[in-house]
């Protein structure tokens, strides 16, 4: 099928910043595969984030010459930024995203887009990390991807794979609800984007891909890394006080799980409770004994109920007080933080109690001390989960249906224009017809 028929099923966006040693290389391997392999209408956007170099040129060079591609110019740098403003504008049913780079296997495209053009999912990722993929990129970015999307998932309660894989596509109804949310206009944006989704009721749907590592890439992962994670914090922040609107986009475009089963008895409860706080201690312990003799008593103590009472919170949501689904998880973890400094206050205090009473006490005896009074405060905890915590979450539902939530508007492209310095005409498109 042509690309210049209508409507428009895929515009593929490839952002670029001074890519002018492998853009033409790249945007014509592009286009030879969607002419070849893809059957739906589709268009690609060069979307230029500010270049200084002949990336600007070499761009409109390409749209002049092949047919389906097009140039948009930006004055300033930003992926985030390149990504709404053409996302934001675009005529087609799906909305990609692709590395100027070609890092991912084209062949995964079909898959990618597939269950969004028929209405299954309504987000689409690639992921280097699934059993299946295969990836060539070296130890210290492995490391750093690996690390980033575990903290990611443990912290923000999400359940996608790889947050950074630039292989990624949206429907266009979604995306105009979602991306007048996402403030990030950087790196941190699909990260972002994929949060807010997954917050929303949304599917996400991935699938494993081939990916060579670009050994010439230009990103900063130092800074990259401090801004994701500033990130990470803003929106963990803004989702827990209710600042984001993902009520009124769960209302219109979110999944509805199936009925939750009945949560456990008070009996039931205690039980699972304890197990989990039976485990919970041991950890403590064990952790508390590894870094004892690496850090202060009082630090040791700290890290270790931290990394424990995350752990803590999540096993009892779902295993003690039978909250199912990721509504409200990100409140609960910060809850469940303030539950934790409650029951570190209860242990600093024995700590500190033992040293002035005995100062010459030993490991051994800090341990029993704390273990003791790590104990209390887990009887503390239950009480506070059972009654703050989760408290709403197990409510029963309302049986009548949530109000209607008017569709937000697109978002005002013309405006987003204004900004840009100059749009390369749409004419290559009839060029093709």
């Amino acid at each position: 099928m042509s690309h210049t028929l209508s409507p428009l099923s895929l515009d593929i966006v490839v952002p670029v910043y001074n890519e002018q040693a492998t853009l033409e290389q790249s945007i014509r391997q592009l286009n030879a595969y969607l002419t070849r392999e893809i059957d739906q209408t589709w268009r690609i956007t060069i979307a230029d984030n500010a270049s200084t170099d002949a990336t600007a040129q070499i761009a409109d060079a390409l749209a002049g010459e092949l047919p389906g591609v097009v140039a948009v110019h930006l004055p300033q740098k930003g992926r985030g930024r390149a990504l709404k403003l053409v996302w934001g504008s675009s005529p087609a049913d799906v909305l990609v995203y692709l590395d100027e780079d070609l890092s991912t296997d084209l062949a995964a495209l079909p898959p990618l887009v597939a269950p969004l053009l028929s209405g299954h999912s309504d987000l689409a990722i690639g992921t280097r990390l699934g059993r299946s993929a295969r990836v060539t990129r070296g130890g210290k970015r492995e490391f750093i991807s690996r690390s980033y999307n575990l903290l990611l998932r443990r912290t923000m309660a999400v359940g996608f794979s790889d947050a950074q894989c630039g292989f990624k596509a949206i429907r266009r109804e979604v995306a105009h609800r979602l991306l007048p949310l996402v403030e990030d206009d950087a790196w941190f944006f699909d990260t972002e984007l994929l949060i807010l989704a997954e917050r929303a009721g949304l599917r996400i749907h991935e699938i494993p891909v081939d990916w060579v590592d670009d050994p010439d890439s230009s990103v900063d992962i130092v800074s990259t890394a401090r801004a994701d994670l500033k990130g990470m914090l803003r929106v963990g922040s803004n989702i827990a006080r209710g600042r984001i609107p993902l009520e009124s986009v769960y209302a219109e475009l979110g999944r509805r799980p199936f009925d939750p089963p009945r949560p456990p008895s008070f009996f039931g409860q205690v039980v699972r409770f304890g197990v989990v706080g039976v485990l919970s201690t041991a950890a403590y312990a064990v952790l508390y004994l590894l870094l004892q003799g690496l850090i202060p008593a009082q630090l040791a103590n700290f890290a270790a109920l931290l990394i424990t009472t995350i752990a803590n919170t999540g096993a009892n949501r779902r295993f003690t007080f039978g909250v199912r689904g990721r509504s409200g998880a990100v409140r609960h973890q910060f809850q469940g933080l303030i539950v934790f400094g409650v029951a570190w206050g209860m242990t600093a205090g024995s700590l500190a109690v033992l040293h002035l009473s005995a100062p010459g006490a030993g490991a051994r005896a800090e341990l029993i001390v704390l273990t003791v009074a790590n104990l209390v405060a887990t009887l503390v905890r239950f009480v506070l989960l059972r009654l703050w915590v989760f408290r709403a979450s197990r409510r029963p539902a309302p049986s009548a249906a949530p109000p209607a939530v008017d569709a937000a508007p697109p978002i005002p492209i013309e405006s987003m224009r204004d900004h840009a310095l100059h749009t390369t005409d749409l004419r290559q498109e009839a060029n093709g017809s």
